[in-house]
């Protein structure tokens, strides 16, 4: 975060009274007099100190330099502030939070009413030099030096105006226990229209009958939810397609829609582990609680080290007390040795916005919210979380992930009329453009076949360019579905990929019935790739119980 009130690059300075001792008189003894005179003096001088700093301290202890605002500067101090702010926007992606009234130490100084307006001014005209707008977050007045005249201090977000599609897109899977209204939740959100009380905002989420019949997902689904430059939802309650939400949008939100039910469990994961979510959010019902698949889901995302936040739904079916007693059940959970994070329950508009700061920042912090799908809420809570929400990954990680050579992981298969087959998944590394050549496979003879990209497609829409940690669909054209199959990779054939049928890895038993030993099968999920293996050997050990874990002989 940047203060645009800024102090002086002049350290404070250092009194020197009382710093000086010695003889003196060429080291002859000093009389009792004179030291008597000095020490008089010396109180005397302290005194008039200490009347001149009898004032209420602030925060912290200030520089002894002004503090400049951005108060008419000049027009050599405005071209450099905004080539700081195009510089900053960079590094966050498209995104940047300024704190108004804060000194660089952190002191929380302040600014008078006639400052802070001026501050805005300057700062806006400054987003609108590098194609930006601002959004004020909060607002909140601090005591200062005892001073009579109100000082305020103000966060204020900075955010690129989308451009070339250009837009931020942050992934968010959701988890939860069945019936924990997950698909109504986000119905509700990208639809803009609340439930009914009987599953109507779910409706668009389902994509077979039987989801429909039941109310249950068994598939996974993708819904976008955009945000503009000014921090206003755009979803398709003002947008007919996806691709409009896409060209008003500077940030999106892909929420990746998984299954709750427990015979569902490897649908999820493989959700998990294919598609990168940024970040999980786990719904957890307010009238059932921690019931279900809810902690084989928190131990997923946590072992998987996916940062997740908590949504308790269904608030308006149940009394106060009943949805305090689930937030406690889960707060006693989230502290627990084996998950060590610090709950953090939401509850007004300035915890979310410090919600979503904190929660990049510290990987034990665990946003609670409890809201109402049908009510509304606290809905609009999870909304500014969401739109303040930072990227884990800076402009630089973006960058190297980009410099390296291509690699695209296929996830789903179709056939498109007057397309032919199309692809869809996620682009680990590189970049991937129309018309590029790449090879794919493994085949089941262990072989990659050449293939030529014709054109792509980002949330429905075109795109002419693919980035690194980007999800797409890819049309292939006249190339043979059945050559095809999930957990493909399509390549640059500049790596010269090769295969394996074995490998080690370091192994942690989070739950098994009986013992795992040499023999046991499993169904493995690297990536994208599900494929069931068998275990030929536990190096030191003969079997592992519940808790246990086993290492290679070579480090992983």
């Amino acid at each position: 975060m940047v203060d645009l009130a800024e102090s002086g690059a002049v350290s404070p300075g250092h009194s020197r009274h009382g710093q000086g001792s010695g003889s003196g008189n060429n080291g002859k003894k000093t009389s009792k007099k004179s030291r008597t005179r000095r020490g008089k003096r010396g109180r005397r001088r302290r005194n008039k100190k200490n009347n001149r700093n009898n004032k209420t301290p602030p925060p912290y202890l200030p520089p002894e330099v002004a503090t400049l605002k951005l108060v008419n500067p000049t027009q050599y101090r405005f071209e450099h502030l905004a080539t700081q702010l195009k510089w900053r926007l960079q590094e966050g992606r498209g995104e940047a939070v300024y704190q108004i009234g804060v000194e660089d130490n952190g002191l929380l100084v302040g600014l008078t009413e006639a400052d802070m307006k001026a501050s805005l001014k300057t700062l806006k005209r400054m987003a609108e030099k590098v194609g930006a707008d601002i959004t004020l977050l909060r607002e909140r007045e601090v005591d200062y030096d005892s001073d009579r005249n109100t000082r305020k201090i103000a966060e204020v977000l900075v955010r690129k105006v989308p451009d070339d599609q250009q837009f931020l897109d942050l992934r968010v899977a959701v988890l939860g226990n069945v019936d924990s209204g997950k698909s109504t939740l986000l119905g509700v959100l990208t639809q803009g229209e609340l439930d009914n009380g009987r599953g109507r905002a779910r409706l668009n989420l389902f994509r077979h009958l039987h989801e429909i019949q039941t109310g249950r997902t068994s598939s996974i689904s993708f819904e976008i939810l955009g945000f503009n430059s000014k921090g206003e939802v755009v979803n398709y309650s003002e947008s007919r397609t996806a691709e409009e939400i896409c060209e008003s949008s500077s940030k999106m939100i892909t929420f990746i829609d998984l299954a709750g039910h427990h015979k569902y469990l490897k649908t999820t994961i493989f959700g998990l582990t294919s598609y990168c979510p940024d970040f999980a959010m786990l719904v957890v019902s307010a009238n059932t609680g921690i019931a279900g698949t809810t902690r084989e889901h928190l131990g997923l995302a946590m072992a998987l080290k996916v940062p997740i936040f908590i949504v308790v739904s269904k608030v308006d079916l149940c009394f106060r007390g009943t949805v305090e007693r689930t937030v406690r059940q889960l707060e006693r959970v989230l502290k627990q040795p084996g998950c060590n994070k610090v709950p953090m329950v939401v509850s007004n508009p300035d915890d979310a916005v410090t919600a979503a700061q904190q929660f990049t920042q510290s990987a034990c912090i665990t946003p609670i919210f409890t809201l109402s799908s049908v009510s509304g809420e606290s809905l609009d809570l999870l909304k500014v979380f969401l739109n303040i929400l930072p990227p884990l990954s800076n402009s630089k990680e973006q960058e190297e992930l980009m410099q390296q050579l291509t690699e695209f992981q296929v996830d789903e298969i179709y056939s498109v009329p007057d397309v032919g087959t199309v692809v869809g998944g996620t682009l680990y590394s590189g970049v991937c453009r129309e018309g590029e050549r790449l090879v794919v496979g493994p085949t089941d003879e262990g072989r990659f076949l050449r293939l030529k990209v014709g054109s792509i497609q980002r949330n429905r829409s075109a795109c002419r360019v693919l980035r690194a940690g980007q999800a797409a669909t890819l049309a292939l054209g006249n190339f043979d579905r059945s050559l095809l199959r999930k957990g493909m990779v399509m390549v640059s054939p500049k790596m010269n990929p090769t295969i394996c049928c074995q490998f080690e890895a370091a192994i942690v038993l989070l739950f098994h019935a009986k013992t795992f030993r040499r023999g046991s099968q499993v169904t493995v999920h690297v990536g994208n790739v599900r494929q069931t293996a068998t275990v030929e050997c536990l190096h030191g050990k003969v079997s592992l119980q519940t808790t246990q874990h086993a290492l290679p002989l070579l480090p992983v």
